[in-house]
């Protein structure tokens, strides 16, 4: 290794298309933090930032956005977190490179998780870029965006000032990939090979920029982690009219421009009092992307637009994702197979229980049998569905399972977000990946996700030979320490099991998700 640390005048400066940054080299990475890309005001399109002529410090990172709510740290050794100040100014990104040359490395592009509404480029440790860069000899770039009401809500009707404000956060999105293509090879990325990758609502930014015209160009490449789930269509395709009138009386105000004005804590608390009241009647909301003329809306409703049906796309979900944070069940792999069956029947019912069983031991033989009810149903249907349409369209279309124990309460079935550190070669950082075999599966998990972002496909000599699916046969990884493929392995199961269980997830929604606040 060279350089362990060096900042200076001379040392990491690059000049943008809007002027000089300054970042520093640590460990032979080039890093650089807090870049602005665009500037917006509240509900109205990014614009280009007005530059600078001083060189601008991006040694730190930059703002990130306001959330509705501030989370109650917890679960820290499934998902360490980082925790930043917030302000409505963070349209920033961050940036790590081997080089600022002529080398053009793929560039891969980070959408963080949190739905459309939380979350952050920083929020977890595993976001970190440093080791992507380093071992993979790529660009790694992770993207802060507007969210929740001030990312995502809809007050077309108030002008054409605000014609997308439904898609803010998007739109963000959308700048920075602009910023990467007139920028990335300044700093020795390759504008024309970019992946971008996210997970869970970082993976539904992926689909929403497939599903977004003004993305189209910008990226060549799509990685999909546990970011698909069944939209509920709303009871009638409406605008944001109702809550934008409902949210101006309750903080006295009569326009949107006042809208603009009021500090973010009172919109938030306003928003967050009114809209209990349009959920229960499942209506317009904000928070998600909204069908328009820039967003062709959900591909499981309305269809993969054609103009992106090539984009190669990996895409998979968790064996437990929520359900993993359901406490108990510790004997899991100690007890004998009757209380395995007792312990099923007492949470889904014997009908159940005497169904699901055999399909589950078919689909999951390495699994003991009460793993059933950690069996993820939120994300999988969704993604079964969303892996035959894609791969209707054509032939670079692949799916994933991650089912690997994780080493936690005894062993546990892994959780939503396990997946990460090992995709970013951070595992490192995380104290639940740490066991005998993590170096082998980091390795062979992120050899998978570079080879994607070098030539659009993610086979290696590390994995067997993995075919991209078709509508006909899921070819679906299973991503363990002895990797297999199967090929539509839970067509029977999935639907029984999704029956069963949501009924059940519901009941205990509360307690999963305030488990769930990673």
């Amino acid at each position: 290794m060279g350089i362990v640390f060096r900042r200076d005048d001379k040392t990491a400066v690059v000049e943008t298309t809007r002027g000089k940054v300054r970042g520093y080299v640590t460990n032979d990475i080039f890093v650089f933090k807090g870049i602005p890309y665009a500037r917006a005001k509240r509900f109205h399109a990014p614009e280009p930032t007005e530059g600078w002529t001083d060189v601008f410090d991006a040694s730190s990172f930059g703002f990130v956005c306001p959330q509705l709510s501030l989370p109650r740290p917890n679960g820290e050794l499934y998902v360490p977190h980082r925790y930043w100040p917030m302000d409505e100014d963070c349209l920033n990104l961050n940036l790590w490179t081997p080089g600022c040359d002529d080398a053009r490395r793929p560039v891969l592009v980070w959408l963080h998780g949190g739905g459309y509404e939380s979350g952050s480029a920083i929020e977890h440790i595993a976001y970190e870029g440093e080791n992507m860069s380093r071992y993979g000899d790529v660009v790694t770039v992770t993207v802060n965006h507007r969210l929740n009401i001030i990312g995502y809500f809809d007050l077309s009707d108030f002008g054409e000032e605000y014609a997308n404000s439904g898609n803010a956060g998007g739109d963000d999105i959308i700048a920075a990939l602009r910023w990467v293509r007139d920028n990335i090879a300044r700093f020795g990325g390759d504008p024309d090979n970019v992946t971008v990758f996210g997970q869970s609502g970082g993976g539904g930014k992926v689909t929403t920029l497939l599903q977004s015209p003004a993305a189209d160009g910008l990226y060549a490449k799509g990685f999909n982690m546990s970011g698909v789930w069944e939209p509920e269509a709303p009871a009638e395709e409406e605008s944001g009219k109702a809550l934008a009138e409902s949210l101006m009386a309750e903080l006295s105000v009569n326009t949107v421009k006042e809208l603009e004005a009021v500090p973010y804590a009172s919109l938030a608390a306003a928003y967050v009092k009114v809209r209990p009241a349009f959920q229960a009647q499942n209506r317009y909301v904000g928070n998600r992307p909204f069908k328009n003329a820039f967003y062709a809306g959900d591909p499981l409703i309305y269809g993969f637009r054609e103009e992106t049906s090539q984009i190669p796309l990996l895409a998979g979900s968790v064996f437990g994702e929520f359900s993993s944070f359901v406490p108990g069940n510790a004997d899991r792999k100690t007890a004998d197979e009757q209380t395995q069956i007792r312990y099923v029947e007492e949470v889904l019912g014997r009908t159940a229980a005497a169904e699901l069983i055999p399909l589950f031991r078919q689909a999951y033989p390495e699994h003991p049998l009460c793993d059933l009810v950690r069996l993820d149903h939120f994300f999988r249907p969704g993604l079964r569905k969303y892996i035959r349409k894609r791969s209707a369209l054509n032939d670079c279309t692949w799916s994933y399972l991650f089912n690997h124990d994780m080493p936690i309460d005894g062993g546990s079935t892994p959780w939503h977000c396990a997946d990460i550190p090992y995709v970013f070669h951070n595992t490192e950082f995380v104290p639940s990946t740490q066991e005998g075999c993590t170096r082998e599966l980091e390795s062979m998990i992120f050899e998978a996700v570079m080879a994607f972002a070098r030539t659009g496909d993610p086979n290696h000599p590390g994995l067997p030979f993995w075919p991209a699916s078709t509508p006909e046969a899921e070819q679906t990884l299973i991503v363990d320490e002895k990797p297999q493929i199967r090929v539509s392995h839970d067509r029977e199961l999935m639907p029984l099991f999704e029956k069963y269980m949501k009924p059940v997830f519901e009941a205990n929604r509360e307690q999963i998700t305030e488990k769930a606040q990673h």
